[in-house]
């Protein structure tokens, strides 16, 4: 099936998220966050993943809540869409220009989460956007998710490039791993027999 679909409600934040790992990147995005909306829609059009989140939070406080919880839903619907990973390519990888900005993603669907982040953001807003919520999101995301997730800068001077370029990476390596192996049709990809 390779779908999910989930609700998360707390006393901050009140998301729901739909996702189709076998789409073509289409998005709906509504967090009440105008530059991570346009972010998280590079995620879903890069990674071709269908992706629908909507998400209302105490944005009166400030963003973090719905950002962070955009990842914690992310995650688990990730997670609950691969299932046991049958079949899968597991690991992925990708470098990504754009403009000034080259980052690097590696990650592994392991069910190991571990965040490695090594984004020198050079400005501490896009905007009215916390630089240091990016960081939040990929960490939410790869604990939920259960994903081994290192995204490192080589370049970059543009806060908004460095943002947008990691999200793209991320996307793209993210592709190369639900995406399915056609060398091991309905094998766990892993010595061990699960993941």
């Amino acid at each position: 099936m390779r779908k999910a679909s989930l609700s998360r409600n707390t006393n901050e934040t009140e998301i729901s998220v739909a996702i189709n790992l076998d789409g073509t990147g289409q998005s709906d995005i509504q967090t009440g966050v105008g530059f991570f909306d346009h972010m998280m829609d590079q995620l879903a059009r890069h990674s071709l993943i269908d992706m629908t989140i909507k998400a209302k939070g105490d944005l009166h406080i400030d963003d973090h809540h719905t950002v962070e919880d955009c990842g914690i839903a992310l995650g688990q619907a990730l997670a609950q869409a691969l299932g046991d990973k049958r079949g899968i390519r597991r690991y992925g990888s990708f470098h990504l220009a754009m403009d000034d900005a080259l980052i690097r993603c590696a990650l592994d669907l392991s069910a190991r989460p571990f965040l490695v982040w090594n984004i020198p953001f050079p400005t501490a807003k896009i905007g009215t956007f916390d630089t240091e919520l990016v960081r939040e999101f990929f960490q939410a995301l790869a604990t939920h998710g259960g994903i081994t997730l290192h995204v490192d800068m080589i370049h970059g001077f543009n806060s908004h490039h460095i943002a947008e370029a990691a999200f793209k990476a991320v996307a793209r390596a993210l592709r190369e791993a639900v995406e399915p192996d056609p060398r091991r049709e309905g094998a766990i990809p892993s010595t061990k027999g699960s993941l």
